[in-house]
């Protein structure tokens, strides 16, 4: 993650991460059946802010792609597409609470604060079966999800994989981190 407060990128960077989205795009059509590039650039050429978070995804290898359309916020929607969760958003636990209560070994980030000033939420569980209907992800990995509120007051947080064919969505306390483990975002554009 870039480390600036400017949420602006500039022209080459918007023009490299751009290319990079329509690429990706072009590739994997099944992913978004009916949705025209050209509009999507629109909302993206209206939206810096947006683009900058877009840009931070990309950086920490989420591979981010456009997988629908909200008709009723006229709405872009992008998700992490890379086969496992991003490289850059791993090893960390699931919120500041959870990493303030680990006494030692702690880990240097977590789940909600990095996707806060990256601009973007945790996928849902709803959402994350979403994504795994359109190809198999966290094969060897798992993805940190939005997690309720009764669960999260108890010290728990829940996670999702893909093993033996199958979406699992698991628990685990709130403070646990391993290398394996990071979490996907959604953007709305």
């Amino acid at each position: 993650m870039t480390k600036s407060n400017k949420k602006e990128l500039s022209l080459e960077q918007r023009e490299e991460l751009l290319t990079v989205l329509k690429d990706r795009f072009e590739k994997n059509m099944d992913r978004h059946k009916d949705l025209e590039w050209d509009k999507i650039q629109a909302k993206l050429d209206a939206n810096s802010e947006k683009l900058w978070s877009l840009n931070e995804m990309e950086a920490t290898g989420g591979e981010v792609d456009v997988v629908g359309f909200d008709k009723s916020k006229d709405a872009y929607i992008f998700f992490d597409c890379a086969v496992e969760s991003p490289k850059g958003r791993r090893s960390v636990c699931y919120d500041l609470e959870a990493l303030e209560s680990r006494k030692k070994y702690k880990p240097e980030n977590n789940a909600i604060d990095m996707a806060n000033a990256m601009g973007i939420e945790l996928l849902t569980e709803e959402e994350y079966r979403e994504l795994q209907k359109l190809g198999n992800f966290d094969m060897k990995t798992s993805s940190w999800v939005q997690t309720p509120a009764n669960i999260r007051k108890l010290g728990g947080a829940i996670f999702c994989d893909r093993r033996y064919d199958t979406v699992f969505m698991y628990h685990n306390g709130a403070d646990s981190y391993y290398g394996a483990r990071g979490f996907r975002g959604s953007l709305k554009v």
